[in-house]
Parts: C-alpha cells; sequence; structure tokens
C-alpha cells in the first residue's frame, strides 16, 4: 500500500498515519486490527472510569487513579497497534505479550470465575492475533527474510 493523501478530507491526518509505503503481510495487519480494537475497547473502559468517578463513586480519587493506570495501558495497546499497523517490526512483541496476559484473564474469567462463555470468546479473540503473527509470513516480516529483507529496516 502506498501513501495515501487526501487534502481538506477528514480523517486524512489518520489514514496517513496508519498508512506507510513498507509491505507488511496481511496476517500483520490483521492482527494490527484486532489489537486497535482491544486499545478501542480500553478507551471505551477508561471514559467509563471517568464518567462513574464524576457521577457519584463512593471514592472518585480511586476511581480516577484507576481510570489513570488503565489509559496509560490503554496507550500501550493502541501504540502497539499503530505500529502493527504501520508494518512496524518493533511492535510484534509488545502485541504478542499484550494477548499473552489478556489469554491470563480469559483464563481467570473460564476458571475461576465459571464465565464459560466469556472465558472462551476473550481467549479466542486474544488467541487470533498470536496466530497470525506468527504465521509463516508474518515471521518472514519479522526477521526480515524473503520478500520483507528491506521492509522496515528502519526499524
Amino acid at each position: 500500500m502506498g501513501d495515501v493523501r487526501r487534502s481538506g478530507a477528514c480523517g486524512a491526518g489518520l489514514v496517513s498515519l496508519l498508512v506507510t509505503s513498507r509491505n507488511a503481510p496481511t496476517a500483520v495487519r490483521a492482527a494490527g486490527a484486532l489489537v486497535a480494537l482491544q486499545g478501542l475497547a480500553g478507551v471505551v473502559f477508561v471514559v467509563a472510569l471517568v464518567v462513574r468517578a464524576l457521577t457519584g463513586a463512593p471514592e472518585p480519587g480511586k476511581v480516577f487513579g484507576e481510570a489513570v493506570y488503565f489509559a496509560v495501558l490503554t496507550a500501550g495497546v493502541a501504540a502497539t497497534a499503530v505500529g502493527l499497523l504501520r508494518a512496524k517490526r518493533w511492535a510484534r512483541t509488545p502485541a504478542v505479550v499484550i494477548e499473552l496476559l489478556l489469554l491470563g484473564v480469559a483464563w481467570y474469567a473460564f476458571g475461576p470465575s465459571h464465565q464459560y462463555v466469556y472465558g472462551a470468546l476473550v481467549a479466542i479473540y486474544c488467541a487470533s492475533p498470536l496466530v497470525l503473527l506468527f504465521t509463516a509470513p508474518a515471521k518472514d516480516w519479522a526477521m526480515g527474510v524473503g520478500e520483507y529483507s528491506d521492509a522496515g529496516a528502519d526499524d
């Protein structure tokens, strides 16, 4: 995909931020999209926490602190998603770590919490980027071999 430029179009800055001239396998970009959805879920959670703190939580200071904590985590997830979508090799490792940590959340939901449906759905969702990031083309891209030998050389 080449650079996309739209003068005056709404969202042009976001499009140019996410699309670069370097190639990455479709699996890497799909994993980036899945991680981006997790980042979006984090943003929604942070907003919900802030609203809760502003609308009469028993201890709003603690809720604001929790919101800040999750905002920092969400920023890391979002940065990883943007890195994958922009074909940055550095983003693969944090994405794998994020998914492994979230698989722990799925295990807890499935096991000790007895929320089998939620646990299974979260596990399937978290396993998907892992599978995508460990496909043969994604591994070749991450190692910079084959057709990806020059892609992301400045990462």
